[in-house]
């Protein structure tokens, strides 16, 4: 009985009160609830450890309509081409690409729903792990090596921590399968309001 009452003064406490206490503990059992339950059963229903991400960069962005981004400016090698050129270097033609999933990139602030990166396709989009532990979303546009490029940038990237003309197969996490729009800019400003207080988040 006492077990029954203190459930139900809890129960009260969580939905019906107005107060701070009330609201923290909300955002805490929201967070557990999330973490530990909802994103482990989406994982798994999903075949993606991280079923789901928020976009954080803008390298998938295309600013503009699909043809005027297929005449950016790209860097080829030394020279200054558009991306066409780049792609052209890949065997990708425009018909090709225009194929592909979310042919017309995406931004920063979405959500992106991920799914096994198992049986890859040239044009997939994926998310995988850099060397520092950042996790970096470009498409596929080699499978053997398995090469990305983010949409927006000139070209791919090579550095110490990030080498896309030869990403490992063991750094994946998933394939972006869908896209929600806006949403990722909760994450986006959390981690904001935290690093004017000098902490990060992964």
């Amino acid at each position: 009985m006492k077990f029954k009452q203190n459930l139900k003064k809890f129960w009260h406490f969580v939905w019906e009160d107005d107060s701070l206490l009330s609201w923290i503990v909300n955002i805490i059992l929201a967070f557990v609830l999330i973490k530990f339950i909802i994103f482990p059963v989406l994982g798994f229903i999903l075949g993606s450890e991280f079923p789901l991400v928020a976009v954080v960069s803008s390298s998938m962005d295309h600013d503009a309509k699909f043809d005027i981004w297929w005449n950016s400016s790209a860097a080829c090698g030394s020279f200054i081409c558009k991306q066409s050129d780049y792609y052209k270097q890949f065997g990708i033609t425009k018909e090709q690409f225009k194929t592909f999933p979310f042919k017309n990139g995406f931004s920063k602030g979405e959500v992106m729903v991920l799914t096994s990166p198992k049986n890859l396709e040239l044009g997939d989009v994926i998310v995988f792990i850099s060397k520092e532990g950042k996790p970096i979303i470009h498409r596929v546009i080699s499978l053997n090596p398995l090469e990305t490029k983010g949409d927006k940038n000139p070209a791919q990237i090579q550095t110490e921590f990030l080498n896309e003309k030869n990403v490992g197969q063991y750094t994946l996490i998933g394939k972006a399968s869908l896209r929600i729009p806006f949403i990722g800019y909760v994450k986006i400003v959390f981690v904001w309001i935290l690093s004017l207080f000098g902490l990060q988040v992964a």
